[in-house]
């Protein structure tokens, strides 16, 4: 069992929360748990039209995301097993929420609350960064053994 692309796209999508890193316009770092969902291979994010991530990152363009992937089901329960991760960067585009079609938008805010939100469109670029994806529990105390790296398409 080993880390594919087709696995990552799987796990994001299974998911729903995500850290996202974002620079200010002044160049200070900041990040942010937000709540997501993915389709055709983009997430989408929704904030308030006044928080500081529709500002920050509608300035630069570009984030950086960590999506947590549970692990360990019943162990889990027993023993305290960390969550696989999948980083990587990507552009991303902050919309009007009224401006993007309803149907996965229709998950992520309901009609009542777009008014008041932007959606942050992001599209990954690169690589993605993982660790403990795809690999047996055992493997994930060695580093070298638990990271991987693979190209977004």
């Amino acid at each position: 069992m080993s880390a594919t692309v087709e696995r990552i796209w799987r796990d994001l999508t299974k998911a729903s929360f995500a850290v996202l890193g974002y620079v200010t316009p002044a160049g200070e770092p900041r990040s942010s748990g937000v709540v997501y969902i993915v389709d055709r291979r983009r997430m989408y994010v929704a904030v308030a039209e006044d928080s500081w991530k529709a500002r920050h990152v509608g300035a630069s363009g570009r984030v950086a995301v960590t999506v947590p992937v549970r692990r360990g089901g019943v162990m889990a329960l027993l023993f305290p097993i960390p969550p696989a991760t999948i980083s990587f960067h990507g552009t991303a585009t902050v919309h009007p929420a009224e401006a993007l079609p309803d149907g996965p938008l229709a998950r992520l805010v309901p009609p009542e609350r777009r008014a008041g939100c932007r959606v942050i469109e992001i599209v990954p670029v690169g690589h993605f960064v993982t660790y403990g994806e795809g690999v047996p529990l055992a493997r994930m105390r060695t580093p070298s053994l638990a990271r991987g790296r693979l190209p977004v398409d």
